[in-house]
């Protein structure tokens, strides 16, 4: 997991809010008094000053009435979204740290303590680990061995977090990384979100085991349109996997290809010919375009919304506009002189058969390379206008 250096435990103000409990509500009237219960005795037995902020997201079922005879401090969300209701708890929180979790009872508020004392230890959040010890009936097969598996699998292939349930709704950070955070997801990514940018930020995150318990009332969730909300958002936030690296495979297949067809290598028992070669031109077109723009979703990411890129940092410093024109206009050379050469060879020939296709297709392939270069480096010249040049840099550009 991420970690950085713990940062030094401030002492606490008298009469400081040490602690919030956040917990969003929808039509939880059969649980939600069960569970401000359990978390106010919780925030007693630990001697700390705290609250139970409850977020309701239009309940009408009465639930907001039974969590403040409960002792909770409601506030009202009218957008829909788990993401939306937990914004909002957050936004009215007042403790140094905040606890969430779900209002269904399917979390044990009695060890809110176990969450607390990382923190105070260091840690910037804390999420659970429910995958040891989940309850008979507390999450369906398809969550368990499937879904979940599946969604933190992806999450940590492309955000390297480390986190073994990344979708556990019990959690406990430090208010005052909120603005960091920057959490704006409304649905049930907000749960990948807090996790991605808490990775990008390098904060120190850490997990402890904890129960997972059958939930009381309806569930909420939709099991495939929520995962397909969680997966979108985990390629959208990772240019790397959505862009990058497809593009350069089909970039590499397709010049391998096209390599294989134009000088007659025999491979799988015969000699690939125009066909083939078609095929290796597409790859190669489809798969130098969609790298771009992988090029420039990173760009766009760096500029734009903050993100550290280390890669294209190191690009920067060293590759400016005028050497991607260089490269694109040497492709568009190249492409120009065997495409010129062909159209010479077949004029000779009086117009006639045309001999020099898989040539032909290579020229035109290099033709599209350098224009796609040429325009591209522009582009990412566009992208930075607005960025802060570093130190001794002449322009953004």
């Amino acid at each position: 997991m991420s970690q950085t250096a713990p940062a030094p435990e401030r002492p606490r103000a008298a009469g400081e809010t040490l602690l919030s409990v956040v917990v969003p509500s929808l039509d939880e009237a059969e649980s939600i008094g069960l569970v401000v219960g359990k978390a106010r005795a919780a925030i007693e037995a630990e001697g700390v000053r705290g609250e139970v902020v409850v977020a309701d997201n239009g309940s009408r079922d009465g639930s907001p009435a039974l969590a403040e005879a409960a002792g909770a401090r409601v506030v009202h969300e009218p957008r829909r979204g788990y993401g939306s209701a937990y914004l909002a708890g957050f936004s009215a929180a007042r403790g140094r740290y905040i606890v969430m979790g779900d209002a269904d009872d399917t979390y044990d508020f009695s060890e809110l303590g176990r969450f607390i004392r990382p923190l105070e230890d260091g840690a910037d959040l804390v999420i659970g680990n429910r995958m040891r010890h989940i309850q008979p009936g507390a999450m369906p097969w398809l969550h368990r061995y499937v879904g979940n598996p599946l969604l933190s699998g992806v999450l940590n292939l492309f955000f390297r977090t480390g986190v073994t349930d990344a979708h556990c709704g019990m959690r406990a950070f430090r208010r005052e990384l909120l603005p960091a955070l920057d959490l704006r997801t409304t649905g049930m990514e907000f749960a990948s979100e807090q996790v991605i940018r808490a990775s990008k930020l390098g904060l120190d995150i850490r997990e402890i085991d904890i129960a997972y318990h059958p939930r009381k009332g309806a569930s909420k969730l939709s099991s495939f349109s929520d995962g397909w909300r969680h997966l979108r958002f985990l390629l959208v936030h990772s240019p790397t996997w959505l862009f990058v690296v497809p593009g350069a495979l089909l970039l590499v297949a397709g010049l391998m290809a096209g390599l294989i067809a134009l000088t007659g290598i025999e491979l799988f028992g015969r000699e690939w010919q125009l066909h083939a070669m078609i095929g290796a031109v597409l790859l190669a077109i489809c798969g130098a375009q969609i790298l771009q723009i992988g090029g420039f979703a990173r760009a766009y990411a760096a500029y734009y919304l903050g993100e550290h890129d280390a890669l294209l940092d190191a690009v920067r410093a060293r590759v400016r506009l005028e050497h991607g024109l260089l490269a694109g206009g040497v492709l568009l050379l190249a492409g120009l002189v065997v495409v010129g050469v062909v159209v010479v060879t077949w004029l000779q020939r009086g117009l006639g058969e045309l001999r020099e296709e898989k040539v032909a297709l290579t020229g035109l392939t290099l033709i599209v390379l350098g224009m796609q270069t040429v325009f591209g480096a522009f582009f990412l010249s566009v992208l930075g206008l607005r960025r802060r040049p570093h130190p001794g840099e002449p322009d953004a550009g």
